[in-house]
């Protein structure tokens, strides 16, 4: 039985790692992709410890992949959305969020 959908809900901050991408779905559905590094301090069985990850995000949509495909390298962002596959070549189980909502939280401009 497939789980409801709030089962595969991600929000998760970080820094715009690297330049954003936009382009077009064959179908025409516009994509925005960028990837987002994430660093931060976690409680995991009583101990500290410090997480760090790389996540690709994908936004679809004209306006989200528009925001997406043009963010900045250095910004602070907080992405919500689910996790999926990055494609379904067989054996591939590299993850994607794919971005319901993102938030600019800062620029590196709007930190000088």
């Amino acid at each position: 039985m497939p789980a409801p959908a709030a089962d595969n809900c991600l929000i998760i901050a970080g820094r715009v790692a690297g330049a954003g991408e936009l382009r077009a779905s064959p179908a025409g559905v516009a994509i925005g992709r960028f990837l987002l590094e994430h660093q931060s301090e976690q409680i995991e069985a009583t101990v500290s410890r410090q997480v760090r990850c790389r996540i690709p995000v994908m936004a679809c949509g004209a306006s989200l992949a528009e925001r997406a495909g043009r963010l900045p390298v250095g910004a602070w962002v907080r992405v919500q959305g689910f996790v999926g596959r990055a494609n379904y070549r067989e054996g591939e189980y590299r993850l994607v969020l794919h971005a319901a909502r993102i938030d600019i939280l800062a620029t590196e401009s709007s930190e000088d």
